[in-house]
């Protein structure tokens, strides 16, 4: 998942390259750029959390940063700032990395919470 964030922020940055250099082109791929490589950036952080509630946190973050992509691309797309077909990849690759951190954060979520009703299997002789 590492590199599979990076090879998204990646493709990212080739698509804000491909913008229009007028005040819109540069202000929506200063957005797209900022949340797209944020997703990267901070996957690698929740990576390393050291709480199961760091690592959600963490993870939330990166969720909303990839939604926050995909708002871009759309308005790219629907405004036609460039060629829909450029985007038809990327965004089918956040699509489903959004899916991913999502099942992710679900999947710690019940990790975290059968952690806490799970009694200790450790018996004190005096009690």
């Amino acid at each position: 998942m590492k590199n599979r964030t990076k090879e998204f922020s990646k493709r990212i940055i080739r698509l804000c390259r491909k913008l229009p250099d007028n005040r819109e082109g540069r202000l929506i791929g200063n957005q797209l750029f900022r949340s797209g490589t944020s997703v990267a950036a901070n996957y690698r952080a929740a990576c390393r959390s050291r709480s199961i509630a760091e690592f959600i946190s963490k993870l939330n973050i990166v969720e909303e940063e990839a939604a926050e992509t995909l708002f871009w691309r759309e308005i790219i797309a629907e405004m036609e700032i460039i060629d829909k077909s450029l985007l038809k990849n990327l965004m089918k690759e956040n699509d489903e990395l959004i899916a991913i951190i999502v099942s992710s954060i679900k999947t710690a979520k019940q990790n975290r919470n059968c952690n806490k009703n799970r009694k200790s299997e450790i018996v004190n002789p005096k009690s």
